[in-house]
């Protein structure tokens, strides 16, 4: 049986405080035909007692490519659980502009593109459908390998609309700052509509837990950029980890103190930034 945390975070969580990238899984949704990780359930019920035990009140809810663009499962969690949840879906470009407003009305104001093993979504498709969400609340989420980033910087750069990027870049070695990729990484969270989530280090991470040393200078890098459009995300229930290396998502909280975040700083990422991206 996996290990089952009980730590609290060590540094003060502010009222608000939202977790912005976790997931649901329940068995009784089908599962996409091109997926390839199917984790026992994890329901709203079992996230209730992570977030009581880490000080949080909101969270976002991303579509776990196991459902490709059926977000059912995480649209009817975000219906039992109020207006402290949002969601982050994935559709194909002919969706209709009636069926966006539709999502929108359920909670969803982000469409995440996954283009990793298992995707939905192709590259071409970002462009489309950023030009449809322009000048709208909605907002594209972008992870890929982050090594990519050199390749792929033009073509996010040019997006007319919002944009998250995942995992700090989730690089599929740990590279150093002054990597291409994370000089891509930089350029791309210096443009005023691109956020970057502080998460997923332990994607990154050959150091390992509980401290992923490594990729504290990559996280130092973007901080130093500034903090107004950069968030905090868990990655719960961690589907990809085994029991050696689950992390512990107060240890994960507490990484933005050793990023060296101030009180103040960590207030932006925890609650003032989601609540202006979300609309909390």
């Amino acid at each position: 049986m996996a290990k089952t945390h009980t730590s609290r975070p060590k540094i003060a969580v502010p009222s608000g405080a939202c977790d912005t990238h976790m997931h649901f899984y329940d068995d009784s949704y089908p599962a996409s035909p091109k997926a390839w990780l199917f984790p026992p359930n994890h329901l709203p019920e079992d996230y209730r007692a992570v977030q009581d035990r880490l000080g949080l009140d909101r969270m976002i809810v991303v579509q776990p490519v196991t459902y490709g663009f059926d977000n059912r499962c995480i649209l009817d969690a975000i219906a039992r659980i109020g207006d402290s949840a949002r969601a982050v879906v994935t559709v194909p470009t002919d969706i209709s502009d009636a069926d966006l407003a539709a999502l929108w009305d359920k909670g969803a104001r982000g469409l995440r593109y996954h283009q990793m093993a298992g995707s939905m979504t192709e590259w071409s498709d970002l462009p489309v459908m950023a030009a449809r969400i322009k000048g709208t609340g909605w907002h594209l989420q972008v992870q890929l390998d982050g090594l990519e980033l050199p390749d792929r910087e033009n073509l996010i750069a040019d997006l007319p609309c919002t944009v998250v990027i995942d995992h700090m870049g989730r690089y599929s070695e740990c590279i150093a700052p002054d990597h291409p990729a994370h000089q891509a990484l930089l350029r791309l969270a210096a443009q005023p509509n691109v956020w970057v989530k502080l998460s997923g280090a332990y994607h990154i991470s050959k150091a390992g837990k509980p401290d992923y040393a490594d990729v504290a200078p990559l996280a130092r890098a973007l901080i130093a950029q500034g903090t107004d459009r950069l968030l905090w995300g868990s990655d719960w229930p961690h589907p990809t980890e085994t029991d050696d290396t689950m992390p512990d998502d107060a240890r994960l909280i507490d990484l933005l103190a050793d990023w060296r975040l101030s009180e103040a700083q960590r207030e932006a990422v925890l609650v003032a930034n989601p609540a202006r991206l979300y609309g909390f």
